[in-house]
């Protein structure tokens, strides 16, 4: 049943693609099939370093928010430009926006060794303060998957730093399997290019002179 729901996007045409979807609905709604659930793999690894000084800095990573089309338990299928179906059978295992918040703060604190990662509910006075939203985390048509959006870096009032991201990977195979550690290695490419954005605002901001 799950091959059936994720279509051989590489090796069928828009027309195929919509009739595998339709019988893969069909096929869903006329038996019971298991239900299966899924987390993102783990984020990259910590880099070994020092204990940060008491003058290191901080970032305060915010709750990733995510569309509202996203913020479900089904994992999203793009089928079209403007078609999108959320899966019955093959669902996340957490809240999305939960995971997605988890190891983007995992991620970050990889690649910036030198800067101390919290949460907002724990950053402290002068810490910097990301702020992420997610408009696409899905599967895509041509076979991609990919992840957009737009993050944000404040220090106190002040913005320092506004991008847009957008990142895609091909899937090495079929099934929901491939496609969440697909989904996975893009988060992982997101909070990369963040990371160096930060880097690069700071040293280039005022305070790091």
């Amino acid at each position: 049943m799950m091959k059936s729901s994720l279509p051989r996007w590489r090796r069928v045409g828009a027309t195929a693609l919509l009739a595998i979807a339709a019988a893969a609905l069909a096929g869903c709604a006329s038996q019971s099939t298991p239900t299966n659930r899924y987390t993102l793999p783990k984020a990259d690894s910590p880099q070994q370093a020092s204990e940060p000084s008491p003058q290191a800095a901080t970032l305060a990573v915010g709750p990733v928010e995510v569309a509202s089309y996203l913020d479900q338990e089904g994992i999203v299928m793009q089928t079209s430009d403007i078609e999108l179906n959320a899966a019955n059978q093959n669902l996340w295992a957490e809240s999305l926006g939960q995971q997605l918040t988890r190891r983007l703060r995992q991620s970050l604190a990889a690649n910036l060794p030198d800067i101390v990662v919290l949460n907002t509910a724990r950053s402290e006075a002068g810490a910097q303060r990301l702020t992420l939203s997610v408009d696409q985390f899905q599967g895509r048509y041509d076979g991609q998957a990919v992840a957009s959006g737009e993050w944000q870096l404040h220090e106190g009032n002040e913005l320092l730093a506004q991008r847009h991201f957008e990142v895609a990977q091909p899937l090495s195979d079929d099934g929901y399997p491939a496609l969440v550690r697909t989904l996975g290695d893009v988060w992982n490419d997101v909070a990369r290019q963040i990371a160096e954005d930060i880097r690069a605002v700071s040293t280039t901001s005022p305070a790091a002179d």
